[in-house]
């Protein structure tokens, strides 16, 4: 279903929304992990969100303990996946910047919910708890009672 032209981006942007089966969801999902999976890669991302520009150097300062190795093959496979872009600059010596591509960027919200989540989970998990009994009106009181 299109949108009439004169509606509104967000609006045409819903209706354009693939609607999923839970077999497309499950499909989709898992090629959104694959994007993001491994130890390292949300961390750099994090550290790009907001539009923030990073040298490599930078990068490798603020992940403790990542190696040179892993921190480049991950950048490469984000530049790769078109999540991150890099510009290198013609000097000596080079300066290379890594930054969120647009596709990138419109991860931001998805992560921010996924930190929502995870924040909300003790509050989840106590509405979702039985409340305890009182001791003397559990079966167990009762029979060492008898």
């Amino acid at each position: 279903m299109k949108a009439p032209p004169h509606a509104s981006g967000t609006v045409a942007r819903q209706a354009a929304r693939k609607v999923h089966t839970p077999m497309s969801a499950a499909i989709d999902a898992e090629i959104a992990l694959q994007l993001l999976e491994g130890r390292w890669k949300l961390l750099i991302l994090f550290h790009l969100f907001d539009g923030k520009v990073q040298r490599y150097s930078d990068l490798e300062k603020r992940i403790t303990g990542i190696s040179q190795k892993m921190l480049a093959q991950q950048l490469r496979q984000l530049e790769a996946d078109g999540l991150v872009t890099r510009t290198v600059h013609a000097q000596v010596p080079p300066k290379v910047e890594y930054r969120l591509s647009d596709w990138g960027q419109a991860l931001c919200p998805a992560l921010d919910g996924l930190l929502h989540w995870l924040e909300r989970r003790d509050e989840l998990d106590a509405a979702s708890s039985p409340s305890p009994t009182p001791a003397s009106a559990s079966p167990a009181s009762d029979a060492a009672q008898a």
